[in-house]
């Protein structure tokens, strides 16, 4: 049955001088009235041990417009100003919630700037879309077409720090789920293959960030000869930016197509809960792990599979995957990293090590998705002599054959 979801549309335009300079004007008071608005926020709190909401942050911006050194306030549209007070709220709300990390201003400039406009604040006609404070629509590349009959909610206007402009459009839609298929995979993340399915394939890792190191490197070695604050400096810093924007493009581009494709082709993915912050501090990795984005192709898998009536299961990080036996369930005590294949103690079973893991993973996630069963490794079991976890692979495994015996079968 279709259903009715909030969407982004993401498109680039080219706005003129004028326009491009009312909207640096934009950024930069929304810049301003976050910075503000946090450093009282801050300010209260250690002296006066006192909460700040919004109301009364918004009460402040309406005195600070009054003001001589901040009147020029006035000149932007009020809209984005006020978004940036909820933003700000909505980041102290996460944080006392334990949910993020307390606030951090605002860089100057040369990282991305945004601004917010809600309905108030632009007008939508004619599939042309004009924000307050200027007489011409937007220059918009229509990549792809927005759903019929939608009508914009929000605007979020945005300059990255390679000076492209985007201009994002959230709007109701809907989406159709996918006819269901009996078809489940694991899948176990990793860095010399992206994703190993349970099925055996294994997907290569772009390395999106390696294709491109000597042009990184050369564009900041560039960067680092010029004088620091000229004009040259930050055409240098633009070049560099211009690299990264594309290294971020291809791997994204790449995540999506991969993402959708396992949710059209399976009715339940199962992956692993990995903890990719204590991840990165192995530093032979760290560059690795993080070129690889394995977080946000998770984002990619959590939203797709709820739109299109998929299942996703993600297993706990605990659970041994790799060193569990996919045919046996035993549990082999050392497993070092460099080891791609090894042999099952008490069956004899040859494993690949990244196909294993990921036929595990589907394993458990199956039996997490039938009865709740846990999959965390726990002490000792008294009665068998056993780990938990091994009795759980045990359990999980039971019934499903070895990979070639699976594909004898078929």
């Amino acid at each position: 049955m279709a259903r009715q979801v909030k969407r982004a549309f993401r498109y680039r335009f080219y706005p003129t001088d004028e326009q491009a300079a009312e909207l640096a004007r934009t950024f930069g008071c929304v810049r301003l009235v976050y910075n503000r608005a946090l450093e009282e926020r801050t300010r209260a709190w250690y002296t006066e041990q006192r909460r700040v909401s919004y109301v009364q942050s918004s009460a402040a911006l309406t005195s600070w417009k009054k003001t001589t050194e901040l009147a020029f306030l006035n000149e932007v549209s009020s809209v984005p100003l006020q978004q940036a007070l909820r933003h700000l709220q909505t980041a102290f709300t996460n944080f006392f919630a334990g949910h993020a990390k307390y606030p951090r201003f605002k860089a100057k400039k040369k990282s991305r700037d945004s601004a917010e406009y809600t309905g108030s604040a632009f007008r939508w006609r004619d599939g042309e879309l004009t924000l307050a404070k200027m007489s011409e629509p937007l220059a918009i590349v229509w990549s792809r077409p927005l759903p019929v009959g939608a009508e914009p909610s929000t605007v979020t206007v945005s300059r990255d720090a390679a000076g492209r402009w985007f201009c994002s459009i959230l709007c109701h839609d809907t989406i159709t789920p996918m006819d269901p298929v009996e078809r489940a995979v694991g899948v176990d993340a990793g860095v010399t293959s992206l994703v190993t399915l349970s099925t055996g394939e294994k997907i290569a890792n772009p390395r999106h960030e390696r294709r491109d190191r000597e042009r990184l490197a050369k564009a900041q070695r560039e960067m680092a000869r010029k004088t620091p604050g000229s004009a040259n400096r930050d055409k240098a810093r633009r070049r560099v930016a211009r690299v990264h924007a594309r290294i971020s493009d291809r791997r994204r581009d790449f995540l999506h197509k991969l993402s959708t494709r396992l949710v059209r082709e399976n009715q339940t993915v199962v992956i692993e809960n990995l903890d990719v912050r204590n991840l990165v501090q192995n530093h032979s990795l760290a560059r690795a792990i993080s070129d690889a984005a394995w977080r946000q192709l998770r984002t990619m898998l959590e939203y797709k599979t709820d739109w299109y009536g998929r299942e996703l299961v993600v297993i706990d990080r605990w659970f041994p995957s790799t060193k569990a036996c996919s045919r046996c369930g035993a549990v082999t005590e050392k497993l070092p990293l460099k080891a791609r294949t090894w042999g099952c103690g008490e069956c004899g079973a040859r494993h690949d090590r990244d196909v294993n893991a990921a036929k595990n993973v589907l394993a458990a996630g199956l039996a997490v998705s039938a009865c709740g069963a846990g999959v965390r490794p726990q002490r000792e079991s008294s009665r068998t002599g056993q780990s938990a976890a091994k009795q759980e692979t045990r359990r999980a495994t039971a019934g499903i054959p070895a990979f070639g015996q699976e594909r004898k079968s078929r």
